[in-house]
């Protein structure tokens, strides 16, 4: 097998390690593959790949979309290390309110498979990073959302001092999330 897939706590997140084959030439790995990942995502026509380089102390996020235009993510880190979250906000989920984080790295080649149902964000935490995503929706600004980084419901350790954090302004203004306030959401 070419990619393991390890289920993760948060029902629909799962992690897919690639086999890595090295040697004086350099390495080589499967980086998709449409078989591997029908089992655990059966909708796999993905419609739209993203790539952000970003510098040490960057976070982006905690961003969703709402539906219709909901997204599942297949992500993998190219170059340098990441912490990677996905917050769980399916309001019927044993994990609702919860946060399930992984470091991500250009060495290791792990990926997230994020279902719809989830915030996601980053911090880097390399001199540079580069990430990778693939989405099955396109990006629609009319239905995208977002919670704030530092919500104290959510308690996320980030693992860097927050003054070292640089922001979008949107993600700066990013609204705290009403998590009692469930069939809402604080997208407008």
């Amino acid at each position: 097998m070419m990619m393991k897939i390890q289920e993760t706590t948060f029902q629909g997140v799962y992690l897919l390690r690639p086999t890595i084959w090295e040697d004086s030439r350099g390495y080589f790995f499967e980086s998709f593959n449409l078989r591997s990942l029908k089992d655990v995502h059966a909708e796999n026509l993905w419609v739209q790949d993203n790539e952000a380089r970003s510098v040490r102390g960057v976070l982006r996020g905690l961003h969703y979309q709402i539906e219709p235009m909901a997204q599942t993510k297949l992500l993998r880190v190219i170059a340098g290390e990441i912490l990677d979250i996905v917050v769980d906000i399916r309001e019927d989920s044993q994990t609702y309110g919860k946060h399930f984080k992984i470091r991500l790295t250009g060495k290791n080649k792990t990926q997230i498979l994020i279902p719809p149902g989830f915030a996601h964000g980053y911090l880097v935490m390399s001199d540079e990073a580069i990430v990778n995503y693939k989405c099955n929706q396109y990006y629609s600004e009319a239905h995208q959302a977002s919670i704030r980084f530092d919500d104290p419901f959510l308690n996320i350790d980030w693992e860097l001092p927050y003054d070292t954090y640089i922001l979008s302004e949107k993600d700066r203004e990013a609204p705290y999330w009403d998590y009692r306030r469930k069939g809402t959401s604080n997208h407008d």
